[in-house]
């Protein structure tokens, strides 16, 4: 019995350890930070379990129309994503990147748990933040990103207009297996886990506008990924589909983004 229970407990911790040792695979922080030119912003920081996350508030001109909350994909830090950002700042959005545990100025080590403890407690303090509080906001997701910004649109339902992912990834699980030969699928689906994923989480949200947006020319995540998810997802929900590469519609059809942005905010009021 003994020797049972040791046997299992050996294999519940190889598991865990495996598992954990998989997570720096899809996380690529970058320290520098990148050039923010010609644009207001607003540096905030939040201590948690003695780690320190940076954050930025891109600020329109005037009164914003609403606050985008962005989580960025697994490369680079906020100042990555600038091309993405600026389109929907010039037309009266404002924008909260978050930067995760290792990204830009944040310390730590990012995990697929610690991202999402952390995206919770950071969306708790921003609610009641002057110049936030009183906006409604909207989620946005991009690569990566769209994982945690769906569990994040699931739980806090009550509290958000909308919901934008671009780029959708399906799972942590099924993106690891892009790059697996077929007969190790099997053996790696079992250590690679999502503690969350957008293909479940999307099915739990209820009446929230979404938009999704992705190529059938995407190299980095197939558009059949993004599709499943479209699919699962409940009405109300439009599907870009725009030609280039991952993550470039903001950059190649600005106006469109925007007024595919602009009709999905429009909903609202109409409801």
């Amino acid at each position: 019995m003994k020797r049972i229970i040791l046997i299992s407990i050996i294999y519940i911790s190889t598991i865990l350890i495996v598992s954990a040792q998989f997570d720096d695979r899809f996380y690529f922080p970058l320290k520098d930070w990148g050039k923010i030119e010609n644009l207001i912003y607003e540096e905030l920081f939040f201590e948690i379990d003695e780690v320190t996350l940076n954050a930025i508030l891109l600020k329109p001109e005037f009164t914003p129309k609403a606050t985008i909350l962005f989580y960025h994909g697994a490369g680079g830090n906020v100042t990555t994503y600038m091309n993405i950002a600026r389109p929907m700042l010039e037309a009266g959005y404002q924008v909260f990147m978050l930067d995760f545990r290792g990204y830009g100025k944040s310390t730590g080590t990012p995990t697929h748990i610690n991202i999402a403890k952390d995206a919770q407690i950071v969306f708790d303090r921003i609610m009641e933040k002057e110049g936030i509080k009183n906006t409604q906001l909207i989620i946005y997701g991009a690569s990566m990103g769209t994982q945690i910004a769906t569990k994040m649109a699931k739980n806090n339902q009550s509290k958000i207009a909308c919901l934008i992912l671009d780029g959708t990834i399906s799972s942590f699980t099924e993106m690891a297996l892009l790059s697996v030969p077929e007969e190790q699928k099997p053996m790696i689906a079992q250590y690679v886990t999502s503690p969350y994923s957008a293909k479940n989480d999307i099915k739990e949200i209820i009446n929230l506008p979404k938009l999704f947006i992705h190529s059938k020319e995407d190299k980095s995540v197939p558009f059949s990924q993004g599709e499943s998810v479209y699919t699962s997802a409940l009405e109300p929900k439009d599907l870009w589909i725009y030609n280039g590469e991952h993550l470039t519609s903001a950059i190649i059809y600005p106006e469109i983004f925007i007024q595919k942005i602009d009709n999905l905010f429009n909903t609202l009021s109409l409801k």
